[in-house]
């Protein structure tokens, strides 16, 4: 399977320390979905290079709607760590397509 691995990246991430730490979180539990069998998805990842040639100031127009794009291709999604409208909008959009959304490493089968 193809999962998404969704959880917050800047909400509540004052800083760009703080966002690093996010997104090393997010490929951790990435390399264990991969671990399990399955290609981990990350939106941010996608993201990230395509905002840095657009310039910070596209932030906004770019991160979201890319890695809901993103998501459309995937057939679950984890969700993993604290508050995030963004990954509460990716894990919808599964749960909406009747698609798995998992909250724990644990639920994901080999």
């Amino acid at each position: 399977m193809w999962i998404m691995i969704s959880g917050p990246y800047a909400t509540g991430a004052a800083d760009r320390a703080a966002r690093a730490a996010n997104l090393a979180a997010l490929n951790r539990a990435a390399l264990e979905v991969w671990r399990k069998g399955h290609v981990p998805v990350i939106g941010v990842n996608l993201a990230l290079p395509v905002i840095e040639q657009a310039g910070p100031e596209h932030y906004d127009a770019i991160m979201l709607p890319l890695s809901l794009a993103l998501a459309e291709r995937c057939d679950a999604c984890l969700r993993i760590g604290g508050a995030s409208a963004g990954a509460d909008r990716e894990a919808e959009l599964f749960r909406a397509k009747g698609k798995p959304v998992y909250r724990a490493l644990k639920e994901i089968l080999p």
